[in-house]
């Protein structure tokens, strides 16, 4: 059986927006700390508005509830379009590379996660230097929420990736895929070091900008930048090597 759009009328999507207008507007300046030089806390809002407006054009009743789906979207519309307009050099990305490798070769030859220092010294880096690159990777180093098996906190507990209408259904084995690489995402969050841990936790669960988050912390929003970065460094080095072996 097919499923069938909720369609509304041009009225309730007015007001419906007018209603999701605060919540664009906090999201988009919730992220504006990552614009580039090209764009305007005002871009990320039209973004907001036109997610919303095709969220509500998709939105199907049995994919959740209506709120859950378009606040997905609009976040979603938010960070494809900063992804669209990164303008960090090659050089940079080439050096983040670089960094990615190496650890994966330490953890291999040592047996366990490497030390910074150690990642730096096996590239004949400064610490300083070594923190620098991860700064001015840090940009193109971010996760997608479909990265994450999020949940929202309503009490139905709702996945997220649920509320997503996808005409193209995947294959049994498709869907095995993704979840057993879920789940080893999960599993080596949870081998991160503890700061590590509750950076990414403080900053993709409850949402806290770095500055939020170094206060929390006590650190200064410079060194929970470090953190994300060394973490998602390792988690994509990790992964990597994991979709490597997957795909043998």
């Amino acid at each position: 059986m097919i499923a069938q759009k909720t369609e509304l009328s041009e009225l309730e999507k007015e007001r419906i927006t007018k209603d999701f207008l605060p919540f664009i507007k906090y999201t988009a300046y919730r992220l504006s700390w990552r614009l580039p030089p090209e764009l305007a806390v005002e871009d990320l809002v039209s973004v907001g508005i036109i997610g919303l407006l095709e969220a509500l054009g998709r939105y199907r009743e049995e994919e959740g509830k209506l709120t859950t789906f378009v606040e997905y979207r609009i976040k979603g519309a938010m960070l494809d379009e900063l992804r669209n307009h990164s303008n960090v050099p090659k050089s940079v990305k080439k050096k983040a590379d670089t960094i990615k490798r190496a650890f994966r070769d330490l953890e291999r030859e040592l047996g366990r996660v490497p030390e910074d220092e150690e990642v730096a010294e096996s590239l004949s880096l400064s610490l300083d230097d070594y923190y620098e690159i991860l700064r001015r990777a840090h940009g193109p180093i971010t996760l997608r929420f479909q990265d994450f098996a999020e949940r929202t906190h309503d009490e139905d507990g709702i996945d997220i990736t649920e509320c997503l209408a996808d005409p193209n259904a995947k294959s049994p084995l498709e869907v095995l895929e993704v979840n057993s690489r879920n789940r080893e995402l999960a599993r080596l969050i949870d081998k991160l070091p503890e700061k590590e841990r509750l950076v990414l936790s403080l900053y993709y669960w409850e949402e806290l900008t770095m500055k939020e988050i170094g206060r929390v912390m006590s650190l200064s929003e410079g060194r929970v930048c470090q953190l994300h970065s060394q973490a998602v460094i390792k988690l994509k080095a990790k992964l990597n090597g994991c979709l490597s072996s997957w795909e043998v």
